[in-house]
């Protein structure tokens, strides 16, 4: 499968010469089957790019799966411009625990005030396919959910193809276990001998302890202990804090990096980047 960022941010887009490198929108992962089938993991703002390609390759049988509907998973939906044509068809598959259907939380970001053109109005067909099993398959790929431990809840999960496995956790509390969400043990479980794990890194340590312990987000250094523990032999650092410059975010990936040296380990160790491929 080949997988594809359209955006690693967290919390909020950002722009400037700070984030050249790792870029600035928000969550929004492609994967592409061995057949070429399309799975779009959330629609952060990252998405609008993607729908722009998309149009031009004349792609029109789309899957979207929803982590959660915190506002930065999903305020690009209305940027995405495949909704806006005809024989377009999406199937939209989300959390078994969010507050709401698929539908009445993708349709919030189109409510006037907040915006001019009407849920209503768009053209692609949409199948909402509503709480994800425990384990469900489209096309090729099969999926595993497992619940995150983030306020409001949410989902992470697994993609199978042909042996090479994909786990994506982000917005993962590793040190405290929000209602729904499993221990860190749970986790590592989970994501054991991953060809991949992409997993939710935003805070330096000072940060976690001063003021962000709880607020759904993990510490670098655990992310790390957590790769290493559950043997995956690649691991990305994901939702980067809207404040990281690239400068810092080097500094987060050579620490990862001295530290699997220290324990004799070959994981392989980066920060997902925008626009970043990778092949598993």
């Amino acid at each position: 499968m080949l997988i594809r960022c359209w955006g690693s941010r967290g919390s909020i887009p950002v722009s400037g010469k700070s984030y050249l490198k790792y870029g600035g929108d928000t969550t929004c992962i492609e994967l592409r089957t061995k057949n070429d089938d399309i799975i779009i993991i959330d629609a952060g703002s990252g998405i609008r790019r993607l729908g722009n390609t998309l149009i031009k390759e004349g792609r029109k049988d789309l899957n979207i799966i929803f982590t959660h509907a915190h506002w930065d998973h999903i305020l690009g939906f209305p940027f995405f411009k495949p909704l806006y044509f005809e024989g377009t068809s999406i199937n939209m598959l989300g959390s078994p625990i969010a507050q709401d259907s698929i539908k009445h939380i993708i349709s919030k970001t189109m409510q006037a005030p907040n915006f001019p053109v009407r849920f209503e109005d768009m053209k692609a067909e949409i199948s909402y396919i509503g709480a994800c099993p425990d384990w469900f398959r489209i096309k090729a790929i099969s999926i595993e959910p497992i619940r995150i431990s983030h306020p409001n809840q949410g989902m992470g999960y697994k993609f199978t193809e042909d042996s090479k496995s994909f786990v994506f956790l982000t917005d993962n509390e590793l040190t405290y276990v929000h209602p729904g969400g499993l221990t860190y043990e749970g986790y590592c479980e989970f994501a054991r001998g991953a060809d991949l794990l992409i997993h939710d890194s935003e805070y330096l340590p000072e940060e976690y302890a001063k003021h962000t312990k709880t607020w759904g987000h993990s510490i670098y250094l655990d992310s790390l202990n957590l790769a290493l523990e559950a043997g995956v032999k690649s691991f990305g650092l994901f939702h980067h804090n809207q404040e990281r410059s690239d400068e810092q975010i080097d500094k987060m990936v050579e620490d990862c990096k001295s530290i699997i040296k220290e324990r004799g380990s070959k994981m392989e160790c980066f920060a997902v980047a925008q626009d970043m491929v990778l092949e598993v």
